[in-house]
């Protein structure tokens, strides 16, 4: 268990590390294009590639590989499984190649696509980022399949009990495209466009160090790389685990390329600013709801095992307790906050005041996803927990379908926040589909034992949001926003929100209170205790 626990923070540590400079990489990237159409058609150019990373490296390759791995191990000891490993790096090398080689291949054919989007009508303006967007994609697609490789290598180093080269696996990729923009920076000049490329440049040198780290930890335990393109029994096993979360993941990756095309289409700031706020949002996702779902999940598997629905029932709404109580304010605290939050974080170079103006709605409107993302999260454990991939790949399509209709409604209308209140109705849609269905598979798992919960949790946000709302016009009043005082202030602000809400849970005895200050206490004990 001391050993689990180490890994635990081993994987926690350098993933708030990545977290930190993905978030620093994109301060980077606005301070340089701003919310500009070269912007925009990089974000969607790296969209395919780079969820192509989320679907294999963090979702379905590594979910099938490592159960297997293992069996393999048991069954042919150590060599059978470094032999599977060659299997599957063959077959996963061969696959996102074709798929890489095809797509670049109907990409580089802009005078055609681009020919046919103009007598179809499409305005110039939205033709010529596509060809942007088109021209950045055929640099980035083969980072695809560096990507794929190392969430090959990154599994099995996970069987073998060595976390720390695949949770660096996102830190190679960050500094590599940070350290190129800015050598690009320097070496182009003026020249926007030759800025982007090294920036793409620096992209697939960090799927380069992806690969080639954790291949090289693996080859220091004997493993060493051949072609196999055999059709083992674990090559075949690992296809089908893998079938069921790919079709759901999938239907995620064509709603997020939607949102950045329809983003791209609708004007030069707006895929800019959506991924900014995607960004902004992943931190407290990271943080907490992954750390909530870590400690759950193996207790309601565990629970599902034995047949033990009651104790399921009673860890599951102790999970969401702990996400809404952490989730909820958070969400309010950055709607309220919005604005100084993307001054603060953002606001530099080419990203001007005007892109704060149009950023602030956008990250505000994003923002009412993040519980219900955090509430998925663990929902959808649930479901894996009970062995039930149908249900999600089901809520997954009414997501996609709602994310679709309400963009294409609001677009218009609200523009680039439109677009984000779609994608955050898509997520409101797949958390109530998904626990309508727990409740009717156990009375214990309804979310009515959660109302009374929510609604201490909303009154506690309430309070805090009006505090927060008067400090800040009082600090801006009497010290004003210029220099380093909007930064100095939003950190106060922020200190106040959290000691305001947690004084009002602890009035209105909000439940998990006790848990989530002890679970901070013993960080900083840990920390502590390190250091000494």
């Amino acid at each position: 268990m001391g050993q689990a626990l180490r890994n635990i923070g081993i994987v926690s540590g350098v993933t708030m590390v990545s977290r930190v400079l993905g978030l620093v990489r994109e301060m980077v990237i606005a301070a340089i294009f701003g919310a500009s159409a070269l912007a925009s058609a990089f974000v969607t150019a790296f969209t395919m590639p780079n969820l192509f990373r989320r679907l294999l490296g963090e979702g379905a390759l590594t979910a099938a590989f490592v159960p297997t791995l293992q069996e393999e191990t048991k069954r042919r000891g150590y060599t059978g499984a470094l032999a599977l490993v060659n299997e599957v790096a063959t077959w996963v090398g061969v696959t996102t190649l074709a798929l890489a080689g095809t797509a670049m291949a109907l990409l580089s054919a802009q005078g055609w696509w681009g020919a046919g989007l103009e007598a179809a009508g499409v305005e110039a303006d939205t033709v010529e980022r596509w060809r942007l967007g088109a021209r950045f994609a055929v640099v980035l697609f083969p980072y695809m399949t560096m990507v794929c490789l190392a969430a090959v290598f990154s599994a099995a180093l996970q069987t073998r009990d060595r976390f720390l080269e695949p949770a660096l696996n996102p830190v190679w990729l960050n500094l590599a495209m940070i350290g190129l923009l800015l050598v690009g920076v320097r070496a182009a000049g003026v020249d926007g466009e030759a800025r982007m490329y090294w920036l793409c440049a620096g992209v697939l040198v960090g799927g380069a160090m992806q690969m080639i780290v954790p291949g090289l930890a693996l080859m220091r335990l004997g493993w060493r790389p051949r072609w196999a393109p055999a059709r083992s029994e674990g090559v075949r096993q690992i296809a089908k685990l893998m079938v069921p979360t790919l079709f759901g993941s999938a239907i995620y990756l064509v709603n997020t390329t939607l949102s950045r095309l329809l983003g791209l289409s609708l004007d030069d700031a707006a895929a800019t600013l959506l991924n900014l706020s995607t960004r902004v949002m992943e931190l407290p996702i990271g943080v907490f709801a992954l750390a909530v779902s870590t400690v759950v999940f193996p207790l309601i598997a565990k629970h599902a095992a034995e047949g033990r629905q009651d104790l399921l029932a009673a860890d599951y709404r102790r999970g969401m307790r702990l996400i809404l109580l952490v989730n909820v304010p958070a969400a309010v605290g950055l709607i309220v906050l919005a604005k100084p939050f993307t001054r603060v974080l953002f606001e530099r170079g080419a990203f001007t005041p005007e892109h704060t103006a149009m950023m602030a709605p956008v990250l505000a409107a994003s923002v009412i996803a993040l519980p219900f993302l955090a509430f998925v999260s663990l929902a959808l454990r649930a479901f894996y927990a009970r062995k039930d991939t149908r249900t999600p790949v089901r809520a997954a399509w009414w997501s996609f379908l709602t994310n679709m209709a309400l963009s294409l409604a609001l677009m218009g209308w609200l523009g680039a926040p439109g677009l984000a209140l779609g994608a955050t109705g898509a997520v409101v849609v797949q958390a109530a589909y998904l626990q309508t269905h727990l409740a009717r598979e156990h009375e214990g798992l309804a979310f009515r034992h959660l109302v009374g919960h929510l609604a201490k949790v909303c009154a506690a946000s309430a309070v805090m949001a009006l505090a927060v709302l008067a400090a800040g016009w009082a600090w801006r009043t009497v010290l004003g926003t210029g220099g380093g005082r909007e930064a100095a202030g939003l950190f106060v602000l922020i200190a106040l929100g959290a000691a305001v809400f947690f004084a009002a849970a602890w009035a209105f005895r909000v439940e998990g209170r006790e848990e989530v200050l002890g679970m901070i206490r013993r960080r900083l004990g840990g920390r502590r205790g390190r250091v000494a």
